[in-house]
Parts: C-alpha cells; structure tokens; sequence
C-alpha cells in the first residue's frame, strides 16, 4: 500500500502495541502541556507506573483508563461500543412480518353507510 497512515495492527507484536499506546498518552500528555507528576497525581497513580505505561510497559486496563480520563481521552472507548447488527435473512424475515395494506375486518364490510 502506498498510504503512509496505514498501520498494520495484526502484524504488531503486544510489546510494539504496548509501545504505541504509551507513546499516544505521552503526545496527549505533553500537548496538553502535563508533567508526569501532575497526570499521576491525577489518575491517583505514580509517576513511575505512568512512565512505565508511556514506555509501553506492562500495566493494568483500569490504570491505562484512569490515565486517559485524566487526559480527557475516553472518546477512544469509542471503537468498543457493540452495535446490534441484523442478519440479511432476519431482515427478510422482518420485512415479511410487516403489514403490506390494510384490509377491511368482515364486520366493517357489512355495515351499511349512514349517508
């Protein structure tokens, strides 16, 4: 591929995802002009647990989430979110089921109009 952006995540090592994570808190961190301590203290971590996430270190999930609130980053959570999603044949099921025209009850039919 010629698109410089692409990244092949499959390809990627766990350390090397590791490494890429930390080195995205640490950008965030730094553009939001953030020292270490201040963003530990913050996430209610040490400075050298944060350091060792930035270096792509092994820490926990609740640690990296504590950070990136810290950091006002939880819009990445986004790419989690489960959308339900219908099957083809479930939507032809549910297409079938639908009414296709109103139709007049057998008592309606035999009422005379008052006109």
């Amino acid at each position: 591929m010629n698109d410089t952006s692409y990244i092949n995540w499959i390809a990627m090592s766990d350390n090397a995802l590791a490494q890429t994570i930390g080195a995205f808190v640490k950008h965030h961190r730094l553009s939001q002009n953030k020292t270490q301590e201040e963003v530990a203290r913050a996430a209610n971590i040490s400075r050298s647990t944060l350091s060792l996430l930035e270096k792509g270190g092994t820490i926990t999930v609740p640690t990296l989430l504590q950070v990136l609130r810290v950091l006002d980053l939880l819009y990445i959570m986004e790419v989690f979110k489960i959308q339900e999603q219908i099957s083809p044949i479930e939507l032809a099921k549910l297409d079938q089921q639908k009414r296709q025209r109103a139709r007049n009850s057998d008592n309606d039919s035999n009422k005379k109009s008052d006109w």
